[in-house]
């Protein structure tokens, strides 16, 4: 490793981008090319779809922000027993399977579902609502509400403590709180999760798959599925890819402009309860923020579970159909979050020595955003432009297992790049000096000071890249077939079948499978006594 030049880990890294990334653009560009663009526009099934596309993403982080402002309050006055294990359930729902969570809601809100059950027990008659934009807006709501609420929460958390105690020595009521304490954090941290979230529900695809229930609540994403694999109509697949493209670097670049550092909370400071807290008001009030944002959040989650252990359980678990989709599943999910990982370390390497040593920032933030490429490119992009430049090559379902790995690889990096950037440059500032005082380098370096300083970091990029590739349903659905199939495709057609039974078993094992390998990956591979600051 000490004979390799500075830049040659992060050039391959980058070529392994570009190559996986040029060619589709191109692809996509040569077939939209061929279509006819202002015939195409002036379409009204078209039109509706980009319409509709805008329209859930902006409720969607509407409400996601509107439950979210009071849950972070509600949190940040609260200290009740459960609180610590909440917030680690907020978390949970960032490495969960869309499909996993689209399965809950159904049962929870399905034809059939717990509140259809609640009504008939006291006489009403069921109610049909979760297929079309409800069913969207009540999975985008369970994904981004709780990410919402944490981010906020550490907004709060951030104010300072004498803040606080000034505050109450004035007798601020909680109104004046809010408007004078909490308000202006809220604020800053606002614009850049707004357009977060946003984009996270633009390019939603599993749950307007799943839930859209018609033409009425299609998005791009799936209109590019439909037009790729029920229509094969090229020329129209790559047009709309390219008009996903062109949106989602609109929105990463907004992204850019509306984001700020955020104030970092101090944790050396005590945690001081806040003066607002005793008031009878506000307590009601943060009981009431609390049911709703709960009874939105749990009970899906509940569902899984409970739903698992049916009578049917024992009989689904010997289907050899289920366990081929998780042995597939674990395969592509291994292969993807290492090669993600490879990629990762092999830019940052780079990076750090551009940035720290040779004092060249923009070069370095210039590699680091060709390796966030995937942001601008969602999965279904890609894919479609993978199927199009490779369906005279090869045959790209034959191919099939591999393409999945590459996609889903490419979707982790800038996960990350995100977890490992700062820790890899906090290790070079820290002890640059000291290893070349003492003549550490290559290999004896990376074994005894990089690894035992990243190693929870690592284990964290690794854990996260399994859990986006386990839960993937973008590129194995364009990919996939009855020779190729992963648990949340498994998953996806037993729904979309109404074997409900089976699903749920299907769901259980893919929740199980889900939690347990990014427990064990965070236990193992990031070890106890590994140094994690």
């Amino acid at each position: 490793m000490s004979k390799l030049p500075w830049w040659f880990t992060g050039s391959l890294s980058i070529l392994a981008i570009l190559g996986l990334t040029v060619g589709p653009i191109g692809a996509l560009l040569l077939q939209g090319g061929q279509s006819n663009w202002s015939l195409l526009l002036e379409d009204r099934y078209l039109r509706q779809v980009i319409w509709f596309s805008f329209y859930q993403a902006l409720l969607s982080t509407l409400l996601s922000l509107v439950l979210a402002i009071p849950l972070a309050q509600a949190l940040s006055r609260r200290r009740f027993w459960a609180r610590g294990l909440l917030l680690r359930l907020f978390g949970l729902s960032l490495v969960l399977p869309v499909i996993l969570v689209v399965f809950g809601i159904v049962t929870v809100h399905g034809r059939q579902g717990w509140v259809n059950q609640l009504l008939s027990l006291f006489g009403f008659e069921s109610i049909s609502y979760l297929y079309g934009l409800i069913g969207i807006l009540l999975a985008h709501v369970f994904f981004n509400m709780p990410l919402a609420a944490r981010i906020l929460l550490q907004s709060i958390d951030s104010i300072p403590s004498n803040h606080w105690r000034l505050s109450d020595q004035l007798g601020f009521n909680s109104w004046q709180l809010f408007t004078r304490l909490e308000w202006p954090r809220i604020r800053s941290a606002l614009p850049a999760l707004a357009s977060l979230i946003f984009m996270l529900c633009f390019t939603s695809f599993a749950t307007v798959m799943a839930l859209g229930g018609g033409p009425k609540s299609t998005t791009l994403e799936v209109a590019i599925y439909q037009a790729l694999r029920f229509d094969f109509d090229l020329p129209l697949a790559g047009m709309l890819a390219l008009l996903q493209l062109v949106f989602c670097s609109g929105f990463l670049l907004l992204q850019y402009k509306v984001t700020t550092t955020e104030p970092q909370p101090n944790h050396s400071e005590p945690l001081l309860l806040r003066p607002d807290r005793t008031s009878l008001g506000v307590k009601m009030w943060d009981s009431l923020v609390l049911f709703i944002c709960l009874g939105v959040f749990i009970p899906p989650l509940l569902a899984i579970i409970s739903s698992g252990f049916n009578s049917q359980l024992w009989t689904a678990l010997h289907s050899s159909q289920l366990w081929h989709a998780l042995l597939t599943s674990i395969i592509i999910a291994l292969g993807a979050a290492l090669l993600c990982l490879l990629l990762t370390l092999g830019l940052l390497h780079s990076t750090r020595h551009l940035r720290l040593q040779l004092m060249r920032r923009r070069s370095a933030a210039a590699m680091e955003a060709l390796g966030s490429i995937i942001l601008v490119l969602p999965a279904v992009v890609l894919s479609t432009g993978l199927f199009i430049l490779l369906r005279n090559i090869a045959d790209v379902f034959t191919l099939g297992p591999l393409l999945v790995l590459l996609v889903n690889a490419l979707m982790a990096l800038p996960y990350g790049l995100r977890t490992l950037q700062l820790p890899m440059e906090r290790i070079t500032r820290q002890y640059q000096q000291l290893c070349t005082s003492l003549a550490v380098k290559g290999w004896a370096r990376l074994k005894w000071v990089e690894w035992p300083l990243l190693r929870k970091p690592i284990a964290l990029a690794f854990a996260l890249a399994m859990m986006l590739s386990l839960g993937d349903l973008s590129a194995i659905a364009l990919f996939g077939s009855q020779s190729l199939q992963t648990l949340p495709w498994l998953l996806y057609q037993q729904l979309g079948n109404y074997q409900m039974q089976d699903a749920a078993a299907t769901a259980l094992v893919l929740l199980v499978l889900s939690i347990g390998l990014f427990s064990l990956i965070e236990g193992v591979l990031g070890g106890r006594d590994a140094v994690h600051k």
